[in-house]
């Protein structure tokens, strides 16, 4: 389980990264990323947020790749692990959805931190790589 600092857990989180977010695709998951802004709405520009605060992940699985709850749980663990792995390599500041496409049925532990590490490079989110100017 990834710790609470790092869940990705709300509706309106969840809307502000499709809405916002860069897009990447692989095989078996799509990933949406949105750098969450330096400063606070309505707060003082001196004052950074997203700099320290923690990376958040979240996972989407729908009906789509299995009909049973008992597989997209399976597969939400696996992921859950894999970016556990990734979580000290990760950019801070950044919200982070994980889209699960049907190939990922037939996917083991390694296969998706391999995926999961590639998206993550892409989207410029890993080993500190930082999407432009946003100080």
């Amino acid at each position: 389980m990834l710790p609470k600092a790092n869940r990705l857990r709300h509706w309106k989180d969840f809307q502000t990264v499709y809405q916002n977010g860069s897009r990447c695709r692989g095989k078996r998951m799509s990933l949406r990323a949105y750098r969450r802004p330096t400063t606070p709405k309505g707060g003082s520009p001196n004052r950074k947020v997203a700099g320290g605060s923690p990376t958040r992940i979240g996972i989407s699985i729908g009906r789509k790749v299995s009909k049973r709850a008992v597989d997209r749980n399976r597969i939400k663990r696996q992921i859950r692990a894999a970016a556990r792995q990734l979580l000290p390599r990760l950019s801070p500041g950044w919200d982070i959805v994980a889209i699960v496409h049907s190939p990922a049925k037939e996917c083991n532990s390694t296969q998706f931190l391999q995926e999961l590490e590639q998206l993550l490079a892409r989207a410029e989110v890993l080993n500190g790589h930082s999407r432009g100017s946003l100080l």
